[in-house]
């Protein structure tokens, strides 16, 4: 790790699991991050597992999950010597004979991911030794991690300002070009540092109605009215957008599918005590599909809850 220059936590975790990889000869190291169940790949140093960033798996049935947890070893020479590793499920879907762990902490002390590596061949028990290379690199990206998430807030804030021109007139929202500039910017940031994201697809039933029997000053009442329930009940760094006559969209950012489904439904109560018929769809961002994908599933999802309320 000559003439160290890390621009960036990506930059810093290539060179750390590029020297970990030479030093203690592991075939697979990866940067993680834990989401719910998921256990998200962010990086790897691969080297016959095929491994590659932006594949998920399941947490619990991980090494690291126990390794975190304190009821496994941080380094295990002979992993199939230890009971919790030698039953883990993932043993079902890799070779796995050796083993090195270390969490990765958000600036609050919880949990972010992990800095692990894999073999599948046994290793001499003499790299027990070494364990203090491995906590000192992970606290190191741990460092350069929580350092760079506060300036990507920031960056995230001078975004929201350098769209406030791109607003959408009749209601004060961001307009489709600036949705579509946040979201491929919010996109960036959920590859690099696996974070999870919703988005929430909203659609006027009855604005043409409205238009055509009461005129269009009471459809864009309906539409202010609309843009206000939105805004009172998103969280506070949620993006609102209004994309079309009768569409909006709400990205929000770092939410789990459980914060997101709490969103869905206050807004469907919400819209419900305004006297708004609106049609909701929501959709989670998956790693291997992006943001752009959940707004398309948003807007299926949006349909079928139309649907849906047609029918009864």
């Amino acid at each position: 790790m000559d003439n160290i220059n890390f621009k960036s936590f990506q930059d810093a975790g290539q060179a750390v699991l590029k020297f970990l990889h030479q030093h203690f000869g592991f075939n697979l190291w990866m940067i993680t991050r834990v989401e719910d169940n998921n256990w998200i790949v962010l990086q790897s140093e691969d080297h016959g597992y095929d491994i590659q960033p932006g594949q998920v798996f399941e947490w619990a049935n991980s090494f690291c999950c126990h390794m975190v947890e304190g009821k496994a070893p941080r380094i295990a020479p002979r992993s199939e010597e230890i009971p919790l590793y030698a039953t883990a499920p993932i043993n079902q879907q890799v070779c796995i004979k050796s083993y090195i762990g270390q969490p990765l902490l958000k600036e609050d002390g919880s949990l972010f991911g992990t800095l692990c590596a894999i073999d599948p061949e046994t290793k001499s028990e003499a790299i027990v030794q070494d364990m203090a290379v491995v906590e000192l690199f992970g606290k190191l990206l741990s460092s350069i991690l929580q350092a760079e998430l506060r300036q990507n807030e920031q960056i995230r804030q001078h975004e929201l300002l350098q769209q406030q021109a791109s607003k959408d007139e009749l209601t004060g929202l961001y307009n489709r070009r600036a949705w579509e500039k946040l979201l491929r910017s919010e996109e960036e940031r959920c590859k690099q540092y696996g974070h999870p994201a919703a988005v929430l697809f909203i659609d006027l039933n009855d604005l043409k109605k409205v238009n055509d029997n009461l005129g269009h000053k009471e459809g864009d009442r309906l539409i202010q009215h609309t843009a206000q329930v939105l805004q009172e009940n998103v969280r506070d760094n949620d993006i609102v957008a209004r994309i079309g006559g009768d569409e909006f969209v709400i990205l929000s950012i770092e939410n789990d599918a459980v914060g997101a489904e709490r969103l869905l439904d206050r807004l469907i109560e919400a819209f419900a005590e305004a006297k708004i018929e609106a049609a909701l769809g929501m959709a989670m961002r998956h790693s291997t599909t992006g943001l752009f994908e959940a707004q398309s599933q948003a807007d299926k999802n949006m349909f079928e809850y139309k649907r849906w309320i047609k029918s009864i």
